[in-house]
């Protein structure tokens, strides 16, 4: 088996972290269970360039259960967790291609890794494997059945791809399932961003002045959480729903450009480029704290925060690095700019990490299932499988809710009755 991870040897640390996940995804393990019986996904390869964490390892144990091959790869250089990657290797039988720190040449030449497989379904985090598909190795989208894609950046850019006509396959916004967005993306990020935050810094969060760029549904997470801790929370945002529904949660709103001055401490989180800049970092106060948390690193515009800055001081501590402006300012970039949940912390808690990635699991069963039916675009997650995931998951945390009566249903089918 071919592989490229830092050192097998942390096999044993890695199944320890991958089992304790696996007690809080009992979503995945009951579609673990069927997959076993039933292999549905008998012979297919599946190339996963996706976080290489406790949670996805328990993933790839499901995809296997139901048959298929798998091959995975980081999705980022600095999410990996070398332990899991052992572990996957040496107790799984799992090839992976991932080391935490890796180069962007590492980076991509894991891809072309990871594509050598000849996938017929690929599963992304942030759209790296179907960008490489359809721009150097076009060979293999004929054979792919359909991807499937875990976040918000990735479905933005898969969303550019279909309206430009280049998507050659079919792919399935799990990002936008119901069971992923509100949940993941809210609470998860939510608390893994304030858990990397608090574990860079080590600093008091109660009474910090934060800025958090971007009301989407990681943004309102961080957001809820910060509040909650006690940081005094201003939110930006470019789009006007958005913004005054930060309004009317109780959030102060302003423009960045004003922001800029009042903060200790900025988050992105908004899939966008250049969101903090040289005309922001001017502003900022003397110890102003930067993290990202979208997905690429783009959000924060480092090469601007370096051009201005007179000295760099590396690894002040662990994940934070200094940039001292010519004013003596210091402003402190944590985690390189890169996903400070996964960089810093062990990102989302498996509890939540559960349903999303049971939604790629099904999903994946789904498109195998109706391969040649679909048409290459971006497709919603089939309604009945958001609802199922949803079911199973109140089961697991021993909630039970209500059932329509045959009078109500005949009441919600009809329009007759009135007042």
């Amino acid at each position: 088996m071919d592989y490229d991870v830092v050192d097998p040897s942390l096999a044993a640390e890695g199944v320890r972290r991958v089992s304790w996940a696996d007690q809080a995804m009992r979503v995945l393990a009951e579609v673990r269970r069927r997959f076993e019986e039933e292999k549905p996904l008998e012979g297919v390869r599946i190339s996963g360039c996706l976080h290489i964490t406790a949670e996805t390892a328990n993933l790839a144990r499901t995809l296997r259960a139901g048959g298929a091959e798998v091959v995975l790869c980081a999705s980022n250089p600095l999410s990996t967790q070398d332990d899991v990657a052992a572990a996957l290797v040496e107790k799984y039988e799992t090839p992976v291609f991932a080391r935490r720190g890796e180069d962007e040449q590492t980076y991509y030449d894991h891809i072309a890794s990871a594509l050598a497989h000849e996938p017929n379904v690929t599963m992304d985090d942030g759209a790296d494997l179907v960008t490489t598909v359809l721009t150097k190795r076009t060979d293999l989208a004929p054979g792919i059945v359909c991807s499937t894609e875990e976040t918000t950046t990735g479905v933005n850019r898969l969303r550019a791809m279909e309206s430009e006509g280049v998507l050659r396959f079919p792919v399935f916004a799990v990002n936008d399932a119901q069971t992923k967005h509100f949940f993941d993306n809210r609470y998860g990020t939510g608390q893994s961003t304030t858990d990397g935050i608090m574990r860079a810094t080590g600093m008091l969060l109660a009474g910090m002045k934060v800025v958090v760029a971007g009301y989407g549904m990681c943004g309102r997470g961080l957001a809820l959480r910060m509040k909650g801790m006690g940081a005094q929370v201003v939110v930006t945002e470019v789009s006007p729903l958005r913004a005054l529904e930060a309004a009317m949660d109780g959030f102060e709103v302003l423009p960045m450009d004003d922001a800029a001055s009042r903060g200790d401490l900025f988050v992105t989180l908004t899939g966008n480029a250049a969101v903090l800049r040289k005309e922001h970092f001017l502003k900022m106060r003397d110890g102003a704290l930067l993290a990202n948390s979208g997905h690429f690193n783009v959000e924060i515009n480092i090469s601007d925060l370096a051009d201005l800055a007179e000295d760099i001081v590396r690894g002040v501590r662990p994940n934070v690095d200094e940039f001292r402006l010519a004013d003596g300012k210091r402003i402190y970039l944590l985690a390189e700019g890169r996903l400070i949940n996964l960089a810093a912390a062990e990102g989302h808690p498996a509890g939540v990490m559960d349903m999303s990635f049971a939604l790629q699991a099904l999903t994946a069963e789904y498109a195998v299932q109706n391969r040649g039916k679909l048409p290459a675009a971006v497709h919603r997650v089939p309604q009945e499988i958001d609802e199922w995931v949803a079911r199973l998951k109140l089961q697991t945390m021993g909630i039970a809710i209500d059932t329509l009566t045959e009078r109500q249903r005949q009441y919600m089918a009809g329009w007759q009755e009135g007042t």
